[in-house]
């Protein structure tokens, strides 16, 4: 199920110019780490203590409520995949609600987690569900992404950094980017102090057009 998370709100928040304004945006926070309470979620609960209390904000733990192997089938058939059930509706509706996706996943070996690459598989499925098309929904709503990672190489997280913009640009979505920061052990990032403050602007910033971008 997707996971009550109390974070606190100040009103330091500045809708993005071209977004909606700050009652109607909808906040989901997708936390893809391995472990509980680990530097990536915590950075992002910096970013989100930031959102104004009029911005909705729901955090969906991937490890408590484990998506299905996704299957290829696009070749099969007709190639229409049937409505999600169970864990994948809960975050299928819960995607095409939102106006902000937050992929909250650490560097794992120069990348995305596992449960974080399998969410975006889905993504292709769902794209062929009949009904109304997952990809137009997802037009123009935004993408972004936090990490932490272990070296102070931020080069290092190139390839994530990549395929959420590719994944962006593909979707015709808008393109936040992505907040970094420096912890191995839980609680490290704390004392990435730059990181901690850019957390506090992170969603302030204008998205751009990702094809642009």
């Amino acid at each position: 199920m997707p996971l009550p998370h109390e974070v606190p709100v100040s009103e330091e928040f500045t809708a993005p110019a071209g977004s909606a304004g700050g009652h109607e945006r909808s906040f989901l926070f997708v936390l893809a780490s391995t472990r509980k309470n680990g530097n990536s979620e915590a950075l992002a609960e910096h970013a989100a203590a930031a959102l104004p209390g009029d911005v909705r904000q729901e955090w969906f733990r991937l490890s408590e409520s484990p998506m299905s192997p996704f299957e290829d089938i696009r070749h099969t058939g007709s190639g229409e995949y049937p409505e999600p059930t169970g864990n994948d509706r809960l975050l299928w509706e819960a995607t095409r609600a939102a106006t902000d996706l937050v992929i909250v996943s650490p560097l794992y070996w120069y990348s995305l987690t596992a449960s974080a690459k399998l969410y975006l598989d889905h993504w292709s499925g769902w794209m062929r569900v009949p009904g109304p098309s997952f990809k137009a929904e997802m037009g123009g709503k935004t993408l972004w992404g936090i990490t932490a990672l272990a070296s102070e190489e931020r080069a290092k997280a190139d390839p994530l950094i990549g395929t959420l913009h590719n994944c962006a640009r593909y979707m015709d979505m808008r393109w936040g980017g992505v907040l970094l920061g420096n912890g191995t052990k839980p609680g490290q990032i704390h004392t990435d102090l730059p990181a901690v403050e850019e957390a506090g602007r992170f969603f302030g910033r204008a998205p751009v057009d990702s094809l642009a971008g």
